[in-house]
């Protein structure tokens, strides 16, 4: 690092030095509003010489002969420019304004705000050099989302995984959350979760996004661990002038009959005679809201089929997201910028479970029933900070800073550092639960998609204290980020671009979960359930059905005001079965160099060539932990490997809006964080074995991709493509019955002190398949309907895509007989996603009705087929609309999941329910002002 910080002080020097050289520079933007447009095409005629804006707006064209050229600038949904500019010899600026593309029937405006955010979207995803989805801020607004999970479930070949409602987990081409990245700016964001790399997508409101890039397919200068897709979220960048922007809104939530509350402000603007850009943005969300649940699991015995268990819960939910960003760029001079972004995002997630558990139930003969055991659990967390709540104190953080400079006029450089830290604090999280056993429980199975338990065990004074809990866990994922960047020309062909490119990357990553837990012991006041403070749930419009009943619980507030630091109350006990285990500490360093070259052949069609190399060096530690609380002691495991990865993309335009894009790429996925850890939980009393597995290996991709794309100039983009991926190494849940401890030393070599030998345990452990084919397709329509008679149809507009993935997996091992199972897809792999919307707008009045639906797929391999865990199907349906009273106000109003679409897996076959969870729809009104 400090050899690239040497490198960066000589190159800005020299970059002072060199002749002053003809160059080109400019911004694209909006004449109506000065906001910058980004992927326009800017072509200079003589010579064929062209470049497309970035992000911000901005183009640059180097090495400049001295003459008079045609700048013309192509931008789909605004008009045509054409300017004469004549270059001199010294650097030229210009300022390039479009007009937009106005369809009128007389005085009427019928295409308007929607379209401009689509027109922003698709000329980025036109002009780009592999295959992406685009969603500017402008199209996420049109959308009721509140999170940007929730907006990217409308991208195509994208469906999400939700917690209580809202979209957490995304799944890209049908590929499970691990197999994709997600990145802020370009810069990874770390994951909060303890086990594994996912990022929880419905951490950071929408608002706070300037746009969402879905990269299908990478090219060698990307960060390679991206087999499904990378989703880079853009944040705002400083404006081309005064912004000043504001939205409150105000809900409602039936399924607790409790208030929504959102407010937003944005400010921005320039200074120094335009060279400082400042922006600084917030938001609050308070959603207040919950779910009705059910649960089960379920066996077979003697050729009878019956629930071994079943939960009833109802949680209560307030999810408050607060998030503040900043950003700023300052251009030194005409050769050198710097940036600077920050973002903090703040959730907290309160919440209280009420749970009715049947559990250990079993055929009895005599009794001719089923007999089992009943718990009623309270789910809360100490008064104080926690207000009687579990708190889920989750934050993520981003700095960077970033630099681009001109050395001269053939060779440029970009630089940026960046860190970034993600945590998840959940500080006195209780718990109590009492219990009464051995019942005679009847079960109703004659439905089997909701089960129900006959329970005539309502008298609390029967149940007994079974424990008092509280725990506190903790887990911390940061990482420091450097990378550089240098372009220079370099073309084999007389007349047409090219460009070589190369660079480095290093990444630095530290991950920790830390959890305690502790059981109280009361010395006296808790011999009966009844004899404390209830809450009773009758709930008949309970979702599931009013045939089920919660029933009474031991009150939060209760449990809240324990004082578990009274010993003459309370003795505590250490658990360590609770979290012995599962705390480990990991580093990694990720060091990664790329070389790129891009090349035109003719004016149509061009090429990307290149190979990225990673380096990937790890050092974990876990726990040797024997009857689930004595620790043996640690287990350290240190590995490396190398992952060369080539690509190619080619790029043809038919005409100037039909273009065919092909792409031969290779990716990797890192194992998940936990399955890393070297631990081993012997459990000898019970002949049971979990452990991590260090020398998993990267799942390695070869991807091959097809897409054609016609572009409609008033707005609109018909498209169709294929795609097909072969997984090496990809990683499953390996679960053995029948493992032999003889071969515990060759398999845990770093353990000093073995189990047993020479007996049958079970083994659970997560290992490396042989290999996954995964293939599909994906189309997408959207267009304005301007060419429908009349005004009121010229106003609608249409937004729908369909992905199909298939996979199939080879190497899974049964865990019944050892033999392979055969008939297996790859796990979260869903066969169908599907997203359709119907807008129509004006100059004042806009609506639109969406729907989104993803097929049912496997989510988990159990055991055998019968143990298998499927995601079932989904649609959701959601509508919004907004009135502009004035140029600078808007009214608004939204509402999601008005199908009350329940989230439901099932235990492998469809009927038998495992999870069914209902949210009810939301509601939301709101005004928005914008300056």
């Amino acid at each position: 690092m400090k050899g690239l910080l040497y490198l960066f002080i000589f190159f800005l020097c020299c970059s002072n030095a060199i002749a002053q050289t003809t160059i080109l520079k400019g911004k694209v933007m909006d004449s109506s509003d000065s906001f910058s447009l980004p992927g326009a095409t800017l072509r200079l005629e003589q010579g064929n010489r062209y470049t497309v804006s970035d992000a911000t707006g901005s183009f640059e064209f180097l090495n400049l002969p001295a003459g008079t050229y045609t700048l013309s600038v192509n931008y789909m949904g605004y008009q045509a420019y054409n300017q004469s500019v004549t270059i001199n010899g010294k650097q030229e600026q210009l300022q390039v304004l479009l007009d937009p593309a106005y369809k009128t029937v007389g005085e009427v405006q019928i295409i308007g705000d929607m379209a401009r955010g689509q027109a922003k979207a698709l000329n980025q995803q036109k002009n780009n050099s592999n295959i992406t989805n685009i969603i500017s801020s402008d199209q996420v607004g049109r959308f009721p989302d509140q999170n940007i999970g929730d907006a990217l479930k409308r991208v195509p070949g994208i469906t999400m995984q939700n917690d209580q409602g809202e979209a957490r987990n995304i799944i890209v081409r049908g590929l499970s959350p691990e197999l994709n990245s997600v990145t802020l700016n370009g810069d990874r964001i770390p994951s909060a979760e303890g086990d594994n790399r996912n990022v929880q997508m419905d951490l950071i409101p929408s608002d706070m996004i300037s746009s969402i890039e879905v990269n299908k397919t990478l090219t060698p200068d990307m960060d390679a661990d991206a087999i499904g897709g990378s989703v880079n979220l853009i944040t705002r960048a400083a404006p081309n002038g005064q912004r000043l922007s504001a939205t409150w809104s105000g809900g409602y939530a039936p399924i607790r009959e409790k208030g929504l509350y959102n407010g937003s402000i944005v400010y921005g603007n320039r200074y120094a005679n335009n060279k400082l850009g400042l922006i600084v943005s917030g938001t609050i969300q308070t959603q207040n809201f919950g779910s009705d649940n059910i649960e089960a699991v379920w066996e077979v015995d003697d050729d009878r089929t019956f629930v071994e268990e079943m939960d009833i819960r109802k949680y209560d939910v307030q999810r408050i997201r607060r998030s503040f960003s900043v950003a700023s760029d300052f251009e030194i001079n005409s050769r050198n910028k710097l940036e600077f972004n920050a973002i903090y995002n703040w959730r907290d997630d309160r919440e209280n479970r009420y749970r009715t558990q049947y559990r250990k139930m079993e055929w009895d003969e005599d009794e001719q029933s089923f007999v089992g055991d009943i718990r009623r659990q309270t789910k809360g967390g100490a008064d104080g900070k926690n207000r009687n709540t579990r708190l889920e104190d989750q934050r993520v953080l981003n700095f960077s800073l970033r630099g681009e400079h001109l050395l001269s006029s053939k060779l440029d450089f970009d630089w940026a550092a960046s860190y970034s830290k993600a945590s998840e604090d959940r500080p006195h999280e209780r718990y109590i639960d009492f219990e009464q056993e051995a019942v005679v429980l009847g079960q109703d199975l004659s439905n089997a998609y909701k089960p129900l338990i006959i329970d005539n065990y309502h008298d609390y004074s029967r149940f007994e204290l079974n424990e008092v809990t509280e725990n506190h866990d903790y887990t911390s994922e940061d990482e420091f980020g450097a990378k550089i960047n240098f372009r220079l020309p370099l073309s084999v062909i007389d007349g047409q671009k090219g460009r070589f490119r190369f660079g480095g990357r290093l990444r630095l990553k530290n991950k920790t979960r830390d959890n305690v837990f502790y059981e109280y012991k009361p010395t006296s006041g808790f011999e009966s359930m009844a004899a404390l403070p209830l809450e009773n749930w009758q709930m008949n419009n309970f979702g599931p059905g009013s045939q089920y009943v919660p029933g009474g619980f031991v009150d939060k507030k209760y449990l809240g005001s324990l004082d578990f630091g009274n010993s003459g109350l309370f003795e505590q006990e250490a658990v360590p079965s609770e979290y012995l285990a599962v705390n480990y500490k990991a580093k990694e360093m990720i060091t990664a160099g790329y070389i790129r070259w891009d090349q035109n052949f003719t004016e149509r069609t061009s090429m990307i060539i290149g190979a990225r190399v990673e380096y990937t060096k790890i050092d974990y530690t876990g726990n040797y932990v024997e009857d689930e609380e004595d620790l043996v002691g640690a287990v350290n495991n240190k590995n490396d490997y190398i992952n060369i990865l080539p690509s190619l993309t080619l790029k043809h335009d038919v005409t100037k809006d039909l273009i065919l894009r092909a792409a031969v790429t290779t990716s990797l996925a890192r194992p998940n964080y936990y399955a890393l850890a070297p631990y081993v939980n012997a459990l000898p009393g019970d002949a049971e074995l979990s452990a991590g597995n260090p020398n998993l290996k990267a799942t390695y991709a070869t991807n091959f991709d097809f897409m054609a794309e016609n572009y409609f100039q008033n707005i609109g983009l018909v498209s169709a493509g294929a795609f097909y991926k072969r997984l090496n190494n990809f990683i499953y849940r390996y679960n053995d019955p029948n493992y032999n401890t003889g071969k515990f030393e060759s398999d845990f070599p770093t353990v000093s002190n073995p189990v047993p030998a020479g007996e049958n345990w079970q083994f659970v452990q997560y290992r490396n398949g042989d290999n996954v084919d995964v293939y599909g397709f994906e189309v997408a329509f959207q267009r304005q309907l301007d060419f429908l008679p009349g005004r009121f149809l010229k106003g609608f507009a249409i937004y729908t895509n369909y992905t199909f993935t298939e996979s199939k997996a080879q190497g899974i091992q049964s865990s019944e007989d050892g033999d392979e199972r055969t008939g297996l897809g790859l796990p979260r792999t869903a066969p169908h996603m599907f997203n359709g919307s119907l807008s129509w707008e004006n100059n004042r009045f806009s609506a639109r009705v969406s729907a989104n639906y993803t097929a049912a797929y496997l989510d988990e391999i159990g055991e055998s087929d019968f143990y298998d865990a499927y995601y079932d199907k989904q649609f959701f349906l959601d509508a919004n609309a907004s009135y502009k009273i004035t140029r600078q106000l808007r009214i608004f109003g939204e509402t999601n999941n008005l199908t009350n679409q329940p989230l439901r897996y099932y235990q492998g076959s469809k009927e038998r329910m495992m999870q069914l969870e209902y949210y009810r729809p939301r509601y939301t009104l709101g005004l928005k002002f914008d300056l």
